[in-house]
């Protein structure tokens, strides 16, 4: 990290952005996905698709478990939404959920579904 910058999750923003940039918004959020793939190869971002999360009660592992969208650099996890109106509690909260059950620190949450790409960063 330089400064306050986070250069992993800045990264990782500016791959969403070109996707944003050469898809625009109205797609699934299926082709987001394999476009942001596509884009994070491109730049060398280490990820893993549809990483299964375990859940934890009282440190035991439970039967279900949590699928991330994405997790790069082993250990952000990123949402990806495709919803015509903003994101809003129900999304940063299974970000939230996702980030205590793998004990990961950072998020990204994005939204193509709007004209302007939409990012949040959470840090739990």
């Amino acid at each position: 990290m330089s400064g306050f910058r986070d250069d992993q999750t800045y990264s990782i923003i500016g791959a969403a952005m070109e996707v944003h940039r050469e898809l625009g918004h109205g797609f699934l959020e299926a082709v987001y996905h394999d476009a942001l793939c596509n884009e994070l190869s491109r730049r060398t971002v280490p990820y893993e698709r549809e990483k299964p999360l375990a859940v934890r009660y009282k440190g035991d592992p439970l039967d279900a478990h949590y699928k991330a969208d994405l997790v790069c650099f082993s250990d952000i996890i990123v949402e990806l939404k495709a919803l015509s109106c903003s994101v809003g509690g129900i999304e940063k909260s299974q970000l939230i959920n996702y980030l205590k059950a793998s004990g990961f620190k950072r998020g990204l949450l994005f939204n193509f579904g709007r004209t302007t790409l939409e990012y949040e960063r959470l840090v739990f």
